[in-house]
């Protein structure tokens, strides 16, 4: 209904693996899931399982009255853990950069969850302002924490429940939105992270 308007986009295809950091309280998930009116995520993301000497993006997502905004640097993964391990961001963007070391001093940032998914994505033909993301095997672990070692986890939806999000800086197209209302589709809010964290608290608490 909807492909007739769309195009495969530069990243048609790509698995997203993603480390989050977060304070050893787990500060930044449980406030996250608290919708407060400020709130940011910092994590460090590959496109595929990376080597040492590839290149990977440092971010930090921050949203804020339900607008959100991305901070990010490209560096390689070796340079990043040498970052962690207490030297400089190797980066020339010295505002981001000072951005990232404040966060990760202020709350003492760690590993917290490793997320990963595969997703097929879409701009419209027309303007390409408009972005459909499909995300399908959203998996998570909480052990061996390294962009590296794979993108193997736990996955979220057994029963293969696809996650689509729509990117767009204008108004929804009529088309799109006479097929979404067709097919009952209606926004939702959906943070896989928060989503994902919200199950884990939630197995804790039965076990305890």
């Amino acid at each position: 209904m909807i492909l007739p308007y769309l195009e495969k986009d530069e990243y048609f295809q790509e698995t997203n693996c993603s480390i989050y950091f977060d304070t050893a309280s787990r500060y930044l998930a449980i406030h996250s899931l608290e919708k407060p009116i400020y709130k940011e995520k910092i994590r460090v993301r590959s496109y595929g399982v990376p080597k040492l000497s590839d290149t990977v993006f440092v971010e930090i997502k921050k949203k804020f009255k339900g607008l959100g905004s991305k901070r990010r640097v490209a560096i390689k993964l070796a340079d990043f853990y040498e970052f962690l391990a207490g030297g400089e961001l190797a980066t020339d963007n010295d505002q981001i950069k000072a951005e990232l070391s404040e966060c990760f001093s202020r709350y003492n940032l760690m590993p917290a969850l490793y997320l990963a998914y595969d997703r097929t994505s879409y701009c419209d033909k027309a303007t390409k302002k408009l972005r459909v993301t499909f995300d399908k095997n959203v998996r998570s672990r909480e052990t061996d924490l390294r962009l590296e070692a794979g993108d193997a986890g736990d996955l979220y939806f057994p029963d293969g429940t696809i996650v689509m999000e729509v990117k767009t800086l204008n108004a929804m197209p009529l088309w799109f939105v006479r097929a979404m209302s067709k097919m009952k589709i209606y926004p939702a809010s959906f943070s896989k992270y928060g989503r994902v964290y919200e199950k884990i608290l939630n197995k804790e608490k039965n076990y305890v």
